[in-house]
């Protein structure tokens, strides 16, 4: 699940994606706002990738980091959400200041990978805020958006330890397959439509 967003996209600021801002309640009784991610983030997403565990970090990259670099630090918040359509959920404190707990995205082939009707996603949720259902929250919300553009498909490679990401997409009808990407990831794979069936049942 880290490929996804190493690969900066042009940025057209003028196109905010209104839709995906909305408003989750959680099982623990906190909220969260859900909105489009905006090159103004970069300072909040470092801060929340730096206070991430050692764990949570390698799960999301698939590589040891601290921080994020500066390319890719660009290539997560100057999206153009159309091919790379990204969100992050902000929990505001009694100052009303935001923070940011997950971030969610997608982007779309086609790649050598991918076909023109998927896309690769990846999830990171803060530590803290984890087992309350973010995640999977903010997994129907990027699915309903991605099939409203057309596409068909999300896949993301996840590693052994992940029992989350697991559990995810049993939840939300995924599938889980080899990965192309060898032995060391399995595939989870969300196909919208079965995903539709699944949330309704």
């Amino acid at each position: 699940m880290n490929s996804a967003v190493t690969e900066r996209s042009p940025v057209r600021p003028w196109r905010f994606p209104s839709i995906l801002i909305d408003r989750l309640s959680l099982v623990d009784g906190r909220s969260v706002v859900v909105r489009p991610v905006l090159a103004f983030d970069a300072d909040a997403e470092q801060d929340f990738v730096r206070a991430l565990s050692a764990a949570s970090r390698l799960r999301r990259f698939h590589f040891g980091l601290r921080e994020l670099p500066p390319s890719m630090l660009r290539a997560m918040t100057e999206v153009d959400h159309e091919r790379h359509v990204a969100i992050v959920a902000e929990a505001f404190d009694a100052d009303d200041e935001p923070t940011i707990v997950a971030d969610a995205r997608y982007v779309r082939g086609p790649t050598e990978d991918l076909g023109p009707d998927e896309a690769e996603f990846a999830v990171a949720v803060a530590d803290a805020w984890q087992g309350v259902g973010l995640g999977r929250a903010l997994m129907r919300h990027l699915s309903r958006h991605a099939a409203r553009q057309g596409i068909r498909r999300l896949v993301g490679d996840v590693l052994p330890d992940n029992g989350a990401m697991f559990a995810l997409a049993d939840a939300l009808g995924g599938r889980l397959v080899a990965s192309p990407n060898g032995p060391g990831v399995t595939r989870a794979r969300f196909d919208l439509g079965a995903c539709d069936e699944a949330r309704a049942a």
